[in-house]
């Protein structure tokens, strides 16, 4: 056994020392055929609802309900603008889904409660804040129940999943 090992060793080590002083033949033929992948152009970029529903519209919707509950009326006037882009980005990336147009249901589902929304910040009012944002909150879930996802279920957020920024106003 002794007497395999050695050379199996050695062996193993010429190998490993040959890998490492030569480029795999795959880089060599890259190099020779063109351009590489890090200099090519990028793949456009093309979610699917649910990762843009993740992106856009569940974290706005948490800090709007965060800076309203801390009543911090700057803050969440912009995460209901950032809301509404999300909104219109998502609109404009997929015009249709499961058949049915995107705008319209978001424009039947949010516009309501968008706009008490808009009313009770710039007034400050912390009762009427909460009253709209539970309305938009009921509005996702019907919308999530009219495309056949009712099993996605959005509520206003217990704590924040922001640790690195403060809804406290200032």
């Amino acid at each position: 056994m002794r007497r395999f090992v050695f050379p199996l060793t050695a062996m193993t080590a010429l190998t490993a020392f040959a890998l490492l002083v030569s480029p795999p033949t795959a880089i060599k033929a890259q190099d020779q055929e063109g351009p590489r992948a890090a200099d090519a152009e990028p793949a456009p970029f093309n979610p699917q609802m649910a990762a843009l529903m993740s992106m856009l519209l569940q974290p706005r919707h948490a800090k709007l309900g965060l800076a309203g509950r801390a009543e911090n009326w700057p803050l969440a006037g912009y995460a209901l603008k950032e809301l509404r882009q999300g909104l219109l980005v998502i609109s404009r990336a997929v015009p249709r889904w499961k058949g049915m147009p995107v705008p319209d249901l978001f424009d039947a589902a949010m516009s309501q409660p968008l706009a008490t929304l808009d009313f009770a910040i710039k007034a400050g009012e912390p009762r009427q804040f909460a009253e709209s944002y539970g309305r938009l909150t009921a509005a996702c879930n019907a919308c999530h129940g009219t495309t056949d996802h009712s099993f996605i279920v959005i509520k206003a957020p217990d704590a924040s999943p922001f640790p690195n920024q403060e809804f406290e106003p200032r």
